[in-house]
């Protein structure tokens, strides 16, 4: 059974940082790329970033580059996303995700991407966990 566990949301102010984590299990998580998206209330899914299989491919979108990171420990099954200068508008679920198969491996394709759904384009995904960026 293949199973994405999200943790390390939490309230933080602004300016603050923070690491989100997703424990993986259930499948060949080395062959996989991975990804983290988010959904803010009452919007529309946005992705944020993709890390290859090996790590050497990492994409961002343009609200979080330059303040995220996302990484990943293929020994433990752990994807990471380091997230520094959080803003108020970042407050959103979080979630690590498998693309479906057509949509490829992570390449720069995915930044402008019109994505939809986490249930459209997506493959396998957590439960997510909440972020709350406020003073």
């Amino acid at each position: 059974e293949v199973q994405l566990v999200e943790s390390g949301g939490e309230l933080v102010q602004p300016g603050g940082r923070l690491r989100l984590s997703c424990k993986a299990s259930g499948f060949a998580f080395n062959s996989y790329t991975m990804n983290w998206v988010r959904q803010a209330p009452g919007k529309g899914l946005e992705w944020l970033a993709c890390i290859g299989g090996g790590s050497v491919w990492k994409y961002y979108a343009d609200s979080v580059n330059g303040r995220f990171t996302i990484s990943r420990n293929n020994g433990l099954n752990t994807l990471y996303l380091q997230m520094d200068s959080l803003k108020t508008e970042d407050t959103a679920v979080y979630y690590c995700a498998t693309v479906q198969g057509h949509l490829g491996g992570c390449s720069s394709n995915f930044i402008t991407r019109k994505w939809g759904s986490l249930t459209s384009d997506f493959l396998w995904w957590g439960q997510g966990t909440q972020v709350t960026v406020s003073s």
